[in-house]
């Protein structure tokens, strides 16, 4: 930890995944930066573990390349994504590279290590208490920030503070995660689809896995919803949990705008997609590089544009995928389509992780629509 100084480029409020990617990138265009927050590293979070190949691209535009340093924080490669619906079951390889599993603890703890060596100016343990249109009131200090990047989560008091809460829609879904110590039985990352929920089980290492259910009850928990996957509840009860069950909120939120005056918003404090599209991640070191190229031009109003092509197509995933969690007779046809041709789940894979454009969506949509008039 350093000490705060009284002036600053930017201060990042916020010191999860978001908040150091964006204080990494703005560090890489030259600007001196503060980032402060209320905890102490590592910082966990309820969440999925699982990295695309896309959200490996976007860390190595940051200078964080996860396959180097794979053998240090122990994460594990995934081939591809797997879905699996009663006795139906359809995968497909990504068209270029690998995922990876990498628990959020290890990320986290590599990332302070890349801000650390870009000179970022940490603060742990600093609690924000307000911001001014001059800088931010930091514990006992006020610090002057030409910028102020909010990434403080979905509930982020700086969002609020300017005057950015203002939505064009919201809606939420509830999340709980456990580790289990037992052997990556796939190679590929798994979405097992309920009739009230989903489970999501992802390989971080060569001895266990991460296990989220994806759930609209708020009371449901994982040990209850296992009675809907058989083929899990066999595998999972007889390996250990290596870790406590862990919730929180997933939101599906767009902004009306993500800044104003000198203050940006950042990661889930930016507005944020469903995690079942797996694509957190990915959002924010895109948002992040977006970000840090509008503070070097001094055009927030660049970043605005950005943010929203960066966000168009994962939130065009997520209403699609949703679609098929509201409606069981829909989910059913559309598995057993795909199962039928798995090219075309191959082809939806490749355009969810940025191979192919909107045109090789509409084509994909309109096979997947012909097979399930069809099967």
């Amino acid at each position: 930890m350093t000490s705060l100084p009284r002036t600053t480029d930017l201060f990042v409020i916020g010191g999860g995944p978001a908040g150091l990617a964006a204080a990494i990138a703005a560090r890489r265009r030259g600007l001196d930066v503060v980032l402060a927050d209320c905890s102490v590293p590592p910082i966990d979070k309820a969440c999925g573990e699982g990295i695309m190949p896309d959200g490996l691209a976007a860390a190595r535009t940051l200078g964080l390349d996860l396959d180097l340093d794979l053998k240090a924080a122990g994460g594990h490669r995934f081939a591809g994504i797997r879905f699996v619906h009663r006795d139906t079951a359809v995968s497909a390889r990504f068209p270029n590279g690998h995922g990876m599993g990498l628990r959020r603890t290890d990320l986290h703890s590599l990332m302070v290590d890349h801000a650390i060596d870009a000179g970022v100016r940490l603060a742990w343990g600093v609690r924000i208490s307000g911001i001014t249109p001059e800088g931010v009131m930091a514990g006992d200090r006020f610090v002057r920030a030409r910028w102020i990047a909010g990434a403080d989560g979905g509930h982020s008091p700086v969002r609020r503070w300017a005057g950015l809460d203002a939505c064009h829609r919201e809606s939420h879904r509830f999340g709980f995660r456990r580790h289990y110590r037992v052997a990556p039985w796939s190679e590929f990352m798994e979405v097992h689809w309920g009739e009230t929920c989903q489970l999501y089980i992802t390989p971080v290492s060569a001895e266990e896995v991460c296990v989220v259910l994806i759930t609209r009850d708020q009371h449901q928990r994982l040990d209850h919803a296992l009675p809907q996957f058989p083929e899990l509840a066999g595998r999972l009860t007889a390996a250990s949990a290596t870790t406590l069950q862990r919730g929180g909120v997933t939101v599906s939120r767009r902004l009306k705008s993500v800044w104003r005056n000198n203050v940006a918003l950042v990661g889930d404090a930016s507005g944020s997609v469903d995690a079942i599209t797996g694509e957190g991640l990915c959002l924010l070191f895109q948002q992040s590089v977006a970000l840090a190229a509008a503070l070097e031009t001094g055009s927030l109003a660049e970043y605005q544009e950005a943010h929203r092509r960066i966000g168009r197509h994962p939130e065009f995933m997520a209403d699609m995928m949703l679609l098929l969690d509201h409606r069981r007779l829909l989910r059913a046809r559309a598995m057993r389509a795909l199962a039928g041709s798995p090219a075309i789940f191959e082809k939806m894979l490749a355009i969810h992780t940025g191979e192919f454009s909107a045109l090789n969506l509409i084509a994909a949509g309109l096979a997947l629509g012909w097979e399930m008039l069809t099967v």
